[in-house]
């Protein structure tokens, strides 16, 4: 129970590290998001502006002949221009007088300006209370009485014959640009918090996902320690029983001693056992180990003959097939070699029944070296091939010494394959038998190094 509540806790504290980083970046990504598009329509405004103040600055310059004079005929491209006044700027303000004729939308104002910088017409949709004072800036960006910000631009003016007549200045309601940035705000402030919320549900999943093998590893070393525990404990319990039985004895002759000490033996022998296999597993998983040239022909013969008598008290009859010519030579190491396949000889002995066979199938593909242990056993459920890899686990979980062993051998076998970059398979049928194939590549690379170097040997002679 401790050990979920602390995984559950290292979840929710990996989900929220996940949440607040993806909300930072989000965050991020939403201000340049706005900012990005705040920028490109202001860029767009600016062009806008300037468009529509060129081309009337264009059009009146080639109509003024007098400095400070509006010419009639400027009225043509101007209607609802007139001169500054009181009426004038009643007249402006009322809802009928809000277009210029070149623009549709009432959003443009043009104001006139002589040398002296005094505002002679007005023309357009003209806010109220804009300030009436010459401001020469390019650009400027002002607020009328209400609080409602315009976008304005400069330029001046000249006469037909090139003197300074004055000022124009053609200005911009922002009112529905910061309408629109409004909306865009508005999108980023509601958006965020639910692509938060979705953020959160994928942080606790991806958190789940990411601590479900430190889970699993876990579980694995907590089955593991119980197994190895449980497997030390009996040779411990045993020897402990042994040693005290003898304490209890008032006497002993030389026959009970003997007795005794060949018992402690036995379980010292088991313990010894245990823990050789613990730790080649350890360093299987961890160390290189030194390779050479090995013959599996001669691993092979020599088990055979080394397990014989095994397979005769158990009345199994062990037999080899080596199925090529030439002798079949691997880079690996020969201990594990000869580790791996006694595992499933012994493996193959002692869960076929009596007047069972066990076969030993030495052959090769193009790129492997395969090895077979075919035996007539009690065979695997389907269900259980999965796991007989696993560390202490047997096939019907029997913990009891009729099969010998310590649930390790399999696992060792599988280790060792996995060490030389092998494949293993395994084929069984309840009741009928099961086959064990192990394939080990060759030293392909020292293969073709040497064919390389015989190459040039023979091109130099």
């Amino acid at each position: 129970m401790n050990q979920n509540k602390l995984f559950n806790l290292t979840r929710i504290r990996l989900a929220l590290s996940y949440a607040m980083v993806m909300g930072l970046i989000l965050s991020l990504c939403g201000f340049g998001v706005y900012k990005a598009v705040s920028h490109a329509h202001w860029v767009t405004l600016d062009q806008e502006v300037e468009s529509v103040a060129g081309t009337l600055h264009d059009s009146i310059e080639l109509k003024l002949k007098q400095p400070g004079r509006l010419e009639t005929v400027i009225q043509e491209l101007l209607p609802n221009i007139c001169i500054v006044g009181d009426k004038c700027i009643q007249e402006q303000s009322n809802p009928k007088r809000h277009t210029l004729s070149a623009i549709n939308q009432g959003y443009y104002y043009v104001r006139f300006f002589d040398n002296s910088g005094r505002l002679i017409a007005i023309a357009g949709s003209y806010p109220e209370g804009l300030s009436p004072v010459l401001n020469k800036k390019l650009w400027q960006t002002l607020k009328d009485s209400q609080g409602k910000s315009y976008h304005q631009i400069s330029f001046v003016l000249h006469t037909q014959d090139n003197r300074n007549w004055g000022y124009i200045q053609v200005g911009r309601s922002l009112e529905d640009f910061n309408s629109y940035l409004d909306a865009v705000k508005l999108i980023l402030a509601l958006g965020l918090p639910l692509a938060m919320g979705l953020v959160a549900v994928a942080s606790w999943w991806l958190a789940g996902l990411a601590m479900q093998p430190i889970y699993q590893s876990y579980r694995q070393i907590q089955q593991f320690t119980a197994d190895a525990a449980h497997e030390l404990r009996t040779p411990l319990a045993a020897t402990q029983a042994t040693v005290e039985s003898a304490l209890l004895m008032p006497s002993l002759d030389e026959a009970e001693v003997r007795d005794i000490l060949q018992t402690l033996q036995r379980q010292n022998l088991r313990l010894i056992t245990l823990v050789s296999d613990l730790l080649l597993l350890a360093r299987l998983d961890r160390q290189p180990t030194l390779r050479q040239k090995c013959c599996l022909n001669e691993v092979v013969s020599d088990l055979i003959e080394e397990f014989a008598a095994m397979a005769y008290t158990a009345k199994v009859t062990l037999t080899s097939s080596i199925r090529v010519d030439e002798p079949i030579n691997i880079v690996s190491n020969y201990d594990q070699l000869y580790r791996l396949i006694s595992n499933l000889i012994v493996n193959a002995i002692q869960y076929t029944p009596t007047g069972g066979k066990v076969t030993v199938i030495l052959d090769r593909s193009e790129n492997y070296a395969v090895i077979q242990v075919e035996d007539s056993g009690i065979g695997i459920a389907q269900q259980e091939i999965p796991r007989i890899f696993d560390r202490f686990y047997r096939v019907n979980s029997d913990r009891s010494r009729s099969s010998g062993g310590s649930g390790l051998g399999l696992a060792i076998a599988f280790a060792i394959v996995q060490a030389n970059q092998g494949n293993f398979n395994v084929q069984s049928e309840l009741n009928k038998g099961s086959t064990f194939t192990v394939q080990l590549p060759f030293d392909v690379a020292r293969l073709n190094s040497i064919r390389s170097q015989f190459k040039s040997l023979i091109g130099n002679g």
